[in-house]
């Protein structure tokens, strides 16, 4: 894949889970939302862009 296809893909990742966490209702379930999406997007930098 090129790197624009990563970029988009990043995109998508951060809009989905944008809306994941408006509609959670409880902020630790906010905050654990969040860490997940951390980590993830964190393995994604790490596998393909290192």
């Amino acid at each position: 894949m090129t790197d624009i296809t990563y970029y988009i893909a990043l995109l998508l990742m951060i809009i989905v889970g944008f809306i994941i966490v408006k509609k959670v209702a409880g902020c630790l379930i906010r905050t654990v939302v969040i860490v997940t999406l951390g980590g993830v997007l964190g393995c994604l930098y790490y596998f393909y862009f290192r």
